[in-house]
C-alpha cells in the first residue's frame, strides 16, 4: 500500500485525507495540534507543525511516504515544496516560487516583475518605514502582515476618520495609526508589514487548476468581504454574477498571475478585485481556496471535485477538471451580526437551526460555537460562529436561499 502525508489535519483538510484513502493510500496526518478534527480520519498521526520543514523532512526520511501534500493552507505550501526537493523529487511548485505564492511582500515583487495588474505597493519593517510609506499612500490604505491568511491582522486604514474622531490631536493620531502597526505585525511570521492602494470594487477568487503548466479556470466565485476596518469574508456565491467582459478580465488576470508564480501542476485559488481601471490581483495561493469553496461549493456548481483532481494529479491519474454542470452554490457565514443589540459576550442561546436545515435549497448548517462559549465581533475568520451552504438553480437562487437560511438563525448574546 502507498502512503501520502498530508499536511494539516484541521476540518478544511478532512476532505483530502477521506479521499485519499478512499483512494486506498495509507493516510498519515500530520498536525501541530493533538486534538485536529482529522486525525480520525487518517490511518495514523504525527503531531508535527505543518510548517516545521525541518522536522517534516526527518518524519519523511523515517516513514518514507511515497507522497507529501496539502490541502487549503498556506504555509505548508512552503513545507510541501521544501521537503520533496530535498528527497529530490518533482515539485508542482518549486520551493522559491512557494515563497512568492505564501508571502505577500514577495508575491508583489514577482508581480510586478511580470507586468501583473497590481495595487501600488510599500513593504516596511518598522515604525519608521510604515509611516513613510504611510504618507506616500495617502489618507486611505491597507495595512495587512506580508505572510498570513484568513484576514488575520489586515486593517483598512483611514486617516480621515482618525483625524475626526480624535479631533485632530496629532499625538493621539500618531499614537493610533502605529497601535495598528502593532496589531498588523504581531501576526507576521517574518515581522515584515504590507501596506498598499486600497482598491474599490467587488472581489472575487477564480478556482483554477493547472496540468502540465496549462490552466484550466474551473469557475469564478463571488466574494462577500467587510471593508471598515478589517477585511473578512462574510459569503461566497457560484458562478459570478458579474458581466462576461469583467470575467474575461478577471480571467486574463488570473493566468498571468499562475503563470507568475511558477505553479506546474496543481489548485491555485486566485483573489481579484474589479476596479475601475480593471481587474488587479489582490494575491495568490497554490493550493485549494479555503472557506468551503473547492470542498463545498465547486463540486455543487460545477460537478468538479478539486480534491479528487489533486489526489489524482499527485498519483499521475487523469484529472477531471471539466465542469459537467452549470448551477448555483452560495455559503453565508454567522458572525456578530446575528447577535441583536450585543456583539461581544457569552452565548446564551442559539434557535432556528433545525428550521433552517429544512428550508429550500439547504445542504448544510454548521454551528461552531456552543451554548456557554465566548463570542465576540468580526475580525478574522476565526471570529465568525457558524455558516449554512444551499444551493439553487443558478446564483441569485443559492444566494438567496442561503441568506434566508442564515437569517432563520438566532444566536443570543449575555
Amino acid at each position: 500500500m502507498k502512503k501520502i502525508f498530508i499536511l494539516g489535519a484541521s476540518a478544511l483538510q478532512v476532505p483530502a485525507i477521506k479521499r485519499a484513502k478512499e483512494k486506498g493510500l495509507y493516510v498519515y496526518a500530520l498536525d501541530y495540534d493533538p486534538e485536529a478534527v482529522g486525525i480520525k480520519d487518517a490511518d495514523e498521526f504525527l503531531c508535527i507543525s505543518t510548517i516545521d520543514k525541518e522536522a517534516v523532512l526527518e518524519a519523511a526520511k523515517k516513514y518514507e511516504p511515497d507522497y507529501i501534500i496539502t490541502s487549503t493552507s498556506d504555509m505548508p505550501v512552503r513545507t510541501v515544496a521544501w521537503v520533496n526537493e530535498q528527497l529530490g523529487r518533482d515539485n508542482d511548485i518549486s520551493y522559491e516560487n512557494s515563497i512568492c505564492a505564501t508571502d505577500k511582500a514577495a508575491m508583489r515583487r514577482r508581480m510586478k516583475e511580470n507586468g501583473v495588474p497590481i495595487p501600488e505597493f510599500h513593504v516596511v519593517a518598522d515604525a519608521d518605514e510604515y509611516l513613510e510609506a504611510m504618507r506616500a499612500l495617502g489618507n486611505r490604505f491597507v495595512c495587512k502582515p506580508a505572510d498570513n491568511a484568513a484576514s488575520r491582522g489586515v486593517v483598512l486604514v483611514d486617516v480621515t476618520k482618525i483625524r475626526q474622531s480624535l479631533d485632530g490631536d496629532e499625538n493621539a493620531i500618531r499614537k493610533e495609526l502605529l497601535d495598528i502597526y502593532t496589531y498588523t505585525r504581531g501576526y507576521s511570521r517574518s515581522g515584515e508589514v504590507l501596506l498598499e492602494e486600497f482598491m474599490e470594487g467587488p472581489e472575487v477568487s477564480v478556482e483554477s487548476f493547472t496540468v502540465d503548466s496549462v490552466t484550466h479556470i474551473i469557475t469564478i466565485t463571488d466574494k462577500m468581504v467587510t471593508e471598515i476596518p478589517f477585511f473578512v469574508e462574510t459569503g461566497h456565491t457560484e458562478p459570478s454574477r458579474l458581466p462576461k467582459e469583467a470575467q474575461d478580465d478577471i480571467r486574463r488576470v488570473a493566468e498571468a498571475a499562475i503563470k507568475a508564480v511558477g505553479i506546474k501542476n496543481g489548485p491555485s485559488h486566485t483573489e481579484i478585485k474589479l476596479t475601475p481601471n480593471g481587474a488587479k490581483l489582490v494575491e495568490i495561493a497554490a493550493r485549494l481556496g479555503g472557506d468551503f469553496i473547492t470542498s463545498r461549493l465547486v463540486p455543487l456548481s460545477t460537478g468538479v471535485d478539486l480534491i479528487d483532481c489533486c489526489i489524482s494529479s499527485t498519483l499521475g491519474e487523469d484529472v477531471k477538471w471539466h465542469a459537467t454542470k452549470n448551477e448555483g452554490a452560495a455559503i453565508r457565514f454567522l458572525y456578530s451580526a446575528k447577535a441583536g443589540d450585543r456583539t461581544e459576550g457569552v452565548i446564551e442561546s442559539v434557535s432556528g437551526v433545525e428550521e433552517a436545515k429544512s428550508m429550500p435549497g439547504v445542504t448544510e448548517v454548521c454551528i461552531y460555537k456552543a451554548v456557554g462559549d465566548r463570542a465576540g465581533s468580526l475580525k478574522n475568520s476565526g471570529d465568525r460562529w457558524g455558516h449554512v451552504i444551499a444551493t439553487g438553480k443558478n446564483a441569485e437562487e443559492a444566494s438567496k436561499n442561503a441568506e434566508k437560511a442564515a437569517e432563520n438563525i438566532q444566536f443570543v448574546i449575555k
